[in-house]
């Protein structure tokens, strides 16, 4: 998903050591390396699924990258594989062009076995939210302007998409009826206590990271809800992530922060994608 339109690419650097939590996710998937779980493999979404920022970037229009969650379990699984993501998707990405792509849904077929899907950040507007409080929080550093700006608009805005979540579910069901379907929830982004973030490289005020936090969560929790309402496996990597946000060192965060601007602010780094491709992997297989 795309934030700022005006990111331009940046190198983010890694850290030397990486945590357990990662280390555990690279011994999950070389321990499956020679497994096949599927032959037909569909991966749609947006750029949480896309890899956008990262390297081996094998598509610049849609910033598809061969170190995402989709690119490393197709490897894992030896599949036949279609990768439909794009950055900056939305639900009417699936169903129409975008960025000079056809519509995601065309890639399923009768004969799709597995697909994943990530996606509702753009819907509900996470570029338009990131620029709106960065820019409030740079007269009210320790207060919640933000929240003060939004109020409930942004519950309002996941509860509206819902039903759209639950229809592009029952749509992928339809198109590819002997696929087992995979709705993949976003990473944590923030810590619940703003005290942890730094402003020059996560800008926003104090008092709105549990706000933004929390909107996270309540997005990851609807898309929970439709998956159970639509016989759907949902990935859980809020809590799997939860202490690996972009607010951590370079060397224990998932997420890379919003500062400095690049196309992978706020979006997962390559350990992240690992870490993602590992829990995914232990959901379907």
């Amino acid at each position: 998903m795309r934030f700022v339109r005006c990111i331009a690419t940046a190198t983010a650097v890694l850290g030397a050591s990486i945590s357990a939590t990662a280390g555990t996710a690279v011994a999950g998937i070389e321990n499956t390396a020679g497994t096949t779980l599927t032959s037909r493999y569909v991966a749609l979404g947006d750029s949480y699924a896309s890899g956008t920022g990262l390297s081996r970037q094998q598509d610049s229009q849609c910033a598809r990258s061969a170190l995402s969650y989709p690119a490393l379990l197709a490897g894992v699984y030896k599949s036949s594989f279609k990768n439909a993501t794009c950055t900056g998707a939305t639900t009417r990405s699936i169903w129409n062009h975008q960025r000079g792509k056809p519509p995601q849904a065309n890639s399923l077929a009768k004969n799709t076995t597995l697909v994943t899907l990530t996606i509702g950040g753009n819907d509900i507007g996470f570029s338009e939210i990131i620029a709106t409080c960065a820019s409030r929080a740079a007269n009210d550093r320790n207060g919640s302007p933000c929240q003060k700006h939004y109020g409930d608009q942004l519950r309002q805005r996941i509860a509206k998409l819902s039903p759209r979540i639950g229809a592009v579910l029952q749509d992928i069901k339809r198109r590819s009826p002997r696929a087992r379907v995979v709705l993949v929830g976003y990473p944590s982004l923030l810590p619940a206590n703003g005290a942890d973030c730094k402003q020059e490289s996560v800008p926003f005020a104090k008092g709105d990271i549990p706000y933004l936090e929390h909107t996270v969560f309540q997005l990851n929790e609807m898309l929970r809800q439709q998956a159970a309402w639509n016989s759907t496996t949902y990935v859980d990597l809020y809590a799997a992530t939860k202490g690996k946000d972009m607010c951590q060192p370079a060397d224990k965060r998932f997420i890379e922060p919003v500062l400095p601007l690049s196309a992978k602010s706020a979006h997962p780094n390559s350990i992240g994608h690992l870490v993602m491709a590992a829990v995914i992997k232990r959901h379907i297989g």
